[in-house]
């Protein structure tokens, strides 16, 4: 489980899949947390892999701790 679950974190995009719209970022504590594109904050659905961001940290429909509120710093 994350540190601090339901506030804002920062960190790096660590993977993105644009095809399956599916990627995970790695905080700057370690955590490593899945998203869905609808989760980035702009709208745009897409985001480049190594990407600082910021994002707050909310559990999943599938009851994983999941990144959403996605956006580039």
């Amino acid at each position: 489980m994350p540190a601090e679950p339901f506030t804002e974190s920062t960190g790096t995009v660590d993977t993105f899949d644009e095809a399956r719209g599916l990627g995970t970022v790695r905080s700057d504590v370690g955590d490593v947390l899945g998203f869905h594109c609808t989760a980035i904050a702009d709208g745009s659905r897409t985001i480049p892999v190594g990407q600082p961001v910021r994002f707050r940290v909310v559990a999943g429909r599938l009851g994983r701790w999941e990144a959403t509120g996605i956006a580039p710093l």
